[in-house]
């Protein structure tokens, strides 16, 4: 069964945590978690030194990563930079090729960049319940073709023998 938009705002409320929108959005790939980790001595040094909170800095960076910045100015410049450090650091390239992760940012980008700013409450509604479905779409469409390689390379070795 599944659970109405007004019942997960509610439980969201109440307990003060982010209700998952797809299944496998628990553990480690909760929207809210909350980590605990030992910061690198030289950045941390190097926020004091900015005076930019590394709290900041890194959800500055993930939203960037994200192609979502509602409410921000976005820095198309440092956008890029983290795109090419995700391909250089090889991030996903034992599932996807270079080229598909691009395709994956382009898309993410597009999406991000339909925020209708300065818009009405209830447009902005509207685009949120658009884009929470457009963005399980395009979950499942990147994720169906990785299953469809692995049923091709499968079929391949079977084939090949």
């Amino acid at each position: 069964m599944k659970t109405s938009r007004k019942k997960k705002k509610q439980d969201e409320k109440e307990t003060g945590m982010l209700q998952p929108r797809l299944k496998w959005q628990t553990g480690a790939y909760r929207r809210d978690a909350d980590f605990s980790f030992f910061l690198p001595y030289q950045f941390l040094l190097l926020c004091k030194l900015t005076e930019t909170q590394p709290r900041t800095l890194l959800n500055d960076f993930m939203t960037h990563l994200a192609c979502g910045s509602p409410g921000e100015v976005p820095c198309e410049t440092a956008k890029q930079t983290l795109i090419e450090y995700f391909i250089q650091r090889g991030y996903g390239q034992r599932r996807y090729s270079k080229n598909d992760i691009r395709q994956i940012f382009r898309e993410m980008d597009a999406i991000g960049m339909l925020f209708p700013a300065d818009a009405s409450e209830k447009m902005l509604d509207l685009h949120s319940r658009w884009r929470d479905k457009y963005q399980s779409y395009w979950f499942r469409k990147w994720r169906n073709r990785l299953e469809e390689q692995k049923k091709t390379k499968n079929s391949f070795i079977i084939e090949s023998r």
